[in-house]
């Protein structure tokens, strides 16, 4: 029997549900770039909406593999962010110290 327009349709397979996506934060988050111009609080928020990507499974493996690049070299600013404040939160201690000694 020939199938007309009016007639109807065979199912189609089931197709896959979508994946669930990110929360919006990490959605409407742009990726900072990882210079010397990223502050540590955008790239402390860049890696963790990295984190929530990548545990969702809403990526492929390849774009896992690229973020979490991206989230490596996030962190190692953040790292190098932090080590200059402490080197300045112990000169800032060495003179409280100094100016206590002389006084």
């Amino acid at each position: 029997m020939a199938e007309t327009p009016d007639s109807p349709k065979k199912s189609s397979p089931k197709t896959p549900k979508p994946r669930k996506k990110a929360s919006a934060k990490a959605a409407g988050r742009p990726a900072p770039r990882v210079d010397g111009t990223v502050s540590f609080e955008d790239a402390l928020g860049r890696v963790e909406d990295l984190i929530v990507r990548i545990e969702s499974g809403e990526i492929g493996l390849e774009e896992s593999l690229a973020r979490y690049e991206e989230g490596v070299a996030l962190i190692k600013r953040c790292r190098a962010i932090l080590d200059v404040a402490e080197q300045r939160v112990e000169e800032l201690a060495d003179d409280l110290e100094g100016q206590d000694d002389t006084a």
